[in-house]
């Protein structure tokens, strides 16, 4: 049976205008699954500390799943908490130094449900021009107003925040996801406090790689459990893991409980990964030298790309970014490195808030000082 017209024409018309702009431009995105067992070197992932197949991880998530079966089964507030949940966000919230936590299904849900709850209406938010697509999505969706702020710039940040005389929410990611730069934190605190402002700050990339032993960047900054500061975290990168997760004062997690709306409408992490997640944690608390090594393993990849002449920024966590000529030849230098047997992240706009495109390479503390120099071999002979 021939499908009718649409009286008024195609109403998706305009999709196939901006596949071909996006062609034109070399933009497009596609995706491409990946094999259970792939020989090729992976740089790309962010399994920073090398736990997603760690057997004690695996087996942490296959005993939950086993315990308490393979879903949530309902939202956190009705069927979702296990008591393995409320386990997992009381170690969590014991190895980064905050009062409380609260567990969602992804670190974006938690930087959704941690803006939106703590910037109603009447609230000025205070972000970072540098920051995550989900707090910048937390930030259109709060009731709150937005003002953005130059990145890693706290005088811009005070003086935004000196024009405001309610409620204000500074909003930062501790480590930045394009170039692997970090938040000047604790100069972020002190103007907040000038103001009696909030600070939020996205540790997606500091937990398990700053701070003693990767409790994160707010440790490492000296405002973990300060009653002024909330962190997110995720658990899909350091932790092996899937989720996300709120620390702050108990206040502050009592309220997201009672008005996050990620959280009260979602269904709750699934068992498996809360018990992949818990091992992990337990794995680093017990291996913390993991983070020092993450880190050393970025740095070693910064000194062999730069001594090679390519221009790629000094990494302050387990990020590196190495710049491309331009959006095409980033992803035919991704596709070329992954033709020598190299996995590379290939940044283009509107993933990057500057419009340079590039190659983001991400360490993992599991690499060995052969498969760093091979890797950095690679990169530069591919280059454009």
């Amino acid at each position: 049976m021939d499908t009718p017209a649409h009286p008024h024409g195609d109403p998706f018309a305009r999709l196939d205008e901006q596949a071909e702009v996006r062609r034109a431009a070399g933009l497009v995105r596609t995706l491409r699954p990946r094999p259970a067992d792939s020989p090729l070197l992976d740089l790309a992932s962010n399994d920073y500390l090398g736990l997603t197949r760690h057997p004690e991880v695996v087996e942490g998530a296959a005993a939950a799943a086993r315990t308490w079966g393979a879903g949530a089964t309902g939202s956190r507030l009705v069927t979702g908490t296990t008591e393995l949940h409320a386990e997992l966000e009381r170690e969590l919230a014991e190895f980064c130094g905050f009062e409380s936590a609260l567990v969602l299904s992804s670190g974006y849900a938690a930087n959704l449900a941690a803006v939106t709850a703590l910037a109603p209406h009447g609230t000025l938010i205070v972000s970072d021009a540098g920051n995550h697509a989900s707090l910048i999505d937390g930030c259109r969706l709060a009731r709150g107003t937005t003002a953005v702020a130059a990145h890693n710039d706290p005088e811009a940040v005070r003086k935004s925040l000196g024009t405001h005389h309610g409620p204000a929410l500074a909003v930062t990611d501790s480590v930045f996801s394009v170039d692997g730069d970090r938040a000047p934190l604790a100069e972020l605190a002190a103007v907040c406090r000038e103001s009696g402002a909030g600070l939020l700050l996205d540790d997606a990339h500091g937990l398990g790689v700053l701070g003693d032993g990767g409790q994160g960047a707010a440790y490492a900054a000296g405002l973990a459990g300060a009653p002024d500061v909330v962190a997110t975290v995720t658990l899909s990168k350091s932790l092996g893991s899937q989720g996300g997760a709120v620390l702050g004062p108990a206040r502050v997690i009592e309220h997201l409980v009672n008005t996050a709306r990620t959280f009260i409408f979602d269904t709750g992490l699934a068992p498996a990964a809360a018990g992949g997640a818990l091992a992990a944690l337990r794995l680093l608390r017990r291996e913390p030298a993991r983070a020092a090594r993450a880190r050393e393993v970025a740095t070693a990849l910064h000194t062999g790309l730069t001594q090679a002449g390519l221009e790629a920024v000094r990494p302050d966590a387990a990020v590196v970014s190495v710049r491309a000529p331009s959006p095409d030849e980033a992803v035919a230098w991704a596709a070329d490195c992954r033709a020598a047997g190299l996995v590379v992240g290939c940044f283009r706009p509107p993933s990057v808030p500057d419009g340079i495109s590039r190659l983001r390479l991400t360490a993992r503390a599991d690499l060995t000082d052969a498969q760093i120099a091979d890797a950095v071999r690679t990169i530069v002979r591919t280059a454009p």
